[in-house]
């Protein structure tokens, strides 16, 4: 096939609209955990009542001194972060690995569209629910099942979306990414102008939810103009003129013993050519799966779970005190995510069948011991090694600019080791190993915060 005939993304509106896709994608969930704090709060308040409520019911005389709700925390708030992670990380690993297997049963527009609808849904139910009372038992469950169905709808909006930009070329995953990463951005500075502002709780909470719908509407928009372009259209020809036969998926994350090119398996030499399974520098899509495996394993591990412990050594009573995690935790972490995760818009080293990538993502074991030896607290085992806050600010940005660096090209690169026709299941593949890395990472936050 020539490229003299291909269409230009002009004015780069494809580009744009995959952005505005991967920002519609994250924005949701990163606002509903940075109203983590009303969630709690609210929890408190309501059993609390509830308890004052039951107290003077049983006593007719009214008391000489009225009853304080208790300040400590109830075990439904004590247990909602918990309860919130299990909640959020099995339905995305699930319906991330039913999407992967039934994308080709079910229409992409009903995928795409569905998902955005359900969670535009939820979260017009959840502000409505900010002006509403209810006990505490019942708010969490609701708040629960909300969990679990924006992460399943999530789980299959990511998939498809990342199938959908394997069939175009590679640099339009980098936007996915890139949105993605902006999207944490926008949830950090939400949380630091709340506790500038000192606004209520409830409050900020209604307004993150709100912001949350006009972006979803807004990413559904997009996603209606995508197939007038015609540089979407041409690629989505591309799909339907390729090969017929569809490769199990087990084929897919495979190497083809007897037949790689009945696979689809291009082997690049350095030459540009190709070679069979007797050459050396044979890669699947094996490689970059298991690759966004591990960058998301040591990410969620560490992120937030030990860097949120971390305490100012220089604070003292200053302000800084009250800023220090959302600023060098929150705000480095997705300020520099994003800047890495944007960057292989332009830049795209090392090469997809190059060493240097799993090399790479290898290195990064090392920012477990890194960020362990700062000044987590409370810690019973390990020294504190770097006190000064300086350094965790420093280990904070290399470990996400390394985060969003190589997760995005893993993802570039993913749907690009298969042929065209093949590019949507191996893109939703690649969506499937980054949730597993989520739930990997979520299992081994507990190790890692348990040796500290």
């Amino acid at each position: 096939m020539t490229t003299s005939h291909e269409p230009q993304d002009r004015y780069k509106a494809v580009w744009l609209i995959f952005f505005m896709l991967g920002l519609g994608t994250l924005l949701p969930w990163n606002f509903f955990m940075t109203a983590t704090r009303y969630f709690t709060n609210r929890l408190d308040e309501t059993q609390n009542m509830s308890l004052v409520t039951a107290e003077n019911s049983k006593d007719f005389q009214p008391s000489a001194t009225p009853t304080v709700p208790s300040p400590e925390r109830n075990y439904l708030s004590a247990l909602f972060n918990n309860v919130m992670t299990l909640c959020a990380m099995l339905p995305l690993l699930f319906f991330t690995c039913l999407n992967s297997f039934l994308h080709q049963r079910i229409p992409q527009s009903v995928r795409i569209l569905g998902s955005l609808i359900a969670i535009l849904l939820v979260f017009l139910i959840t502000a409505v629910l900010v002006k509403v009372h209810l006990d505490a038992l019942s708010f969490f469950v609701i708040t629960m099942i909300k969990i679990m169905l924006i992460n399943s709808f999530g789980a299959i909006l990511q998939g498809s979306l990342f199938g959908l930009a394997g069939l175009l070329p590679t640099s339009y995953t980098a936007p996915i990414m890139s949105g993605q990463g902006l999207a944490g951005f926008f949830a950090s500075v939400a949380m630091i102008c709340a506790i500038a502002s000192g606004s209520e709780l409830s409050e900020s909470a209604f307004g993150y939810f709100i912001t949350a719908c006009g972006v979803i509407v807004l990413a559904i928009i997009c996603y209606l103009g995508l197939p007038r372009l015609e540089f979407y259209r041409y690629y989505q020809q591309l799909k339907l003129e390729g090969p017929g036969e569809q490769e199990t998926k087990l084929d897919l994350i495979s190497k083809g013993q007897n037949s790689p090119q009945k696979l689809g398996w291009r082997v690049a030499c350095p030459g540009g050519s190709s070679m069979g399974t007797e050459g050396k520098n044979e890669y699947t899509i094996l490689v970059p799966a298991l690759s966004v495996c591990f960058i998301f394993t040591v990410t969620i591990g560490m992120f937030p779970a030990v860097t949120a412990e971390v305490q100012s050594s220089i604070a003292g009573n200053s302000a800084w005190g009250a800023y220090f995690i959302p600023v060098s935790c929150f705000l480095t972490f997705n300020v520099f995510d994003w800047l890495g995760r944007s960057l292989t818009a332009i830049f795209t080293w090392p090469g997809k069948d190059s060493h240097w990538l799993p090399s790479l993502v290898l290195a990064r074991i090392l920012f477990v011991p890194l960020l362990l030896l700062c000044n987590v607290q409370p810690r019973r085992y390990l020294a504190v090694v770097f006190e000064h806050d300086a350094w965790f600010i420093i280990f904070m940005a290399a470990f996400a600019f390394s985060n969003g660096y190589l997760a995005s090209l893993c993802m570039c690169f993913g749907p690009k080791k298969v042929k065209p026709a093949e590019a949507e299941t191996a893109g939703a593949i690649m969506a499937f190993f980054l949730s597993l890395g989520l739930a990997l990472g979520a299992v081994f936050s507990f190790l890692f915060r348990s040796i500290v």
